[in-house]
């Protein structure tokens, strides 16, 4: 899978990155962090960062909800 977004359910932030993602018809492997303890390791390790989302798409990484970001690295492995 070209797109993985790493989350918890109770980020806004999150739910705003799938929404985004759903809206761009785009599939996705979710990793909710709260049941998915390796991914929280994964996600550290890839981004540096402990908070959510983290989007992995293609080599890009993203850290927050930005959209521009997100279109870009999207267009990239279309």
């Amino acid at each position: 899978m070209a797109v993985i977004i790493y989350t918890t359910p109770t980020c806004e932030w999150s739910t705003k990155a799938k929404a985004h993602l759903k809206k761009k018809k785009r599939g996705f492997e979710e990793k909710d962090l709260t049941e998915d303890k390796p991914a929280r390791k994964e996600m550290i390790d890839i981004s540096g960062q402990m908070g959510t989302p983290v989007l992995q798409i293609g080599s890009a990484i993203i850290v927050g909800y930005n959209p521009k970001l997100i279109d870009d690295a999207l267009s990239k492995i279309e």
